[in-house]
């Protein structure tokens, strides 16, 4: 398998891959208000939570380790007129290269398992002040629960038969232990489900940014023939719109006083 690059994708992932619905923003909102905090988001990609954090009060950084999905963020903050109170930058969560103590909260959607996890955890606690939180949080659709999904996942190893990601929970309970052997004091776990409503077209973007597919799974040419395919599997079998079953995820963590 080539190596994963979601740069590769970055114009699908803004525009098909869903973010974590509103209801995830409440749901940290009542344990760390967002207005005037100031906020680091890891692995932003294309902004996905950096800017919902911006419109929300926040003044966020949002680092990853794609130039693509930086310039992509940048460009998708002026669109949305959020470009005063986000910057973006080339880094790694291993890495930060920011001061310590210099952030209310520290994020990371949907990509802390391609992390060091000890490495990061003691970055997200360096960068911390004291009594910051971190949030690590995972939106995930759930072939489990949703036909759609499963059978698009069997379509991903019929072409990637390498790839290994199937069928994910979207839990990682292990992570409840990290955070608290990295030095911080577990406040919360919280997971539901949330339906996602997607048109067909919005599924097939959503699923070239897949790991297995565009992001690194497949050459462009196979993506093509692997999105023709999908789009035949859709069309034979599912509605347009049609509701896909995914689960949010998420522990919140404070660094102590």
């Amino acid at each position: 398998m080539s190596t994963i690059d979601f740069g590769r994708h970055s114009e699908d992932y803004v525009e098909y891959r869903p973010g974590f619905p509103a209801s995830f923003y409440q749901r940290i909102e009542a344990m760390v208000p967002l207005q005037g905090t100031r906020a680091l988001d890891l692995a932003t990609g294309p902004g996905t939570i950096a800017l919902e954090l911006a419109a929300r009060g926040s003044t966020v950084v949002g680092i990853d380790i794609s130039e693509q999905l930086v310039a992509t963020a940048k460009r998708v903050s002026k669109a949305r007129n959020l470009d005063a109170n986000t910057g973006f930058s080339v880094a790694c969560a291993e890495n930060i290269g920011l001061d310590a103590n210099a952030f209310d909260l520290v994020t990371a959607g949907q990509c802390w398992h391609w992390f060091d996890s000890d490495a990061a955890m003691a970055e997200a606690r360096r960068v911390l002040r004291p009594g910051g939180v971190l949030t690590i949080a995972y939106y995930s659709y759930l072939a489990a629960h949703a036909p759609v999904a499963r059978e698009t996942e069997e379509l991903v190893m019929a072409f990637n038969p390498t790839w290994t990601r199937a069928n994910s929970s979207g839990v990682f309970p292990e992570l409840i232990d990290a955070v608290i052997h990295g030095g911080f004091s577990l406040i919360e776990q919280f997971c539901y489900q949330h339906d996602e409503e997607f048109s067909h077209t919005r599924w097939r973007g959503r699923m070239r940014t897949c790991n297995g597919v565009g992001s690194g799974g497949l050459s462009p040419a196979e993506v093509q023939r692997f999105d023709e395919a999908l789009q035949d599997l859709l069309r034979s079998k599912y509605p347009d719109p049609m509701l896909v079953a995914h689960r949010v995820w998420c522990i919140v963590a404070r660094k102590p006083s």
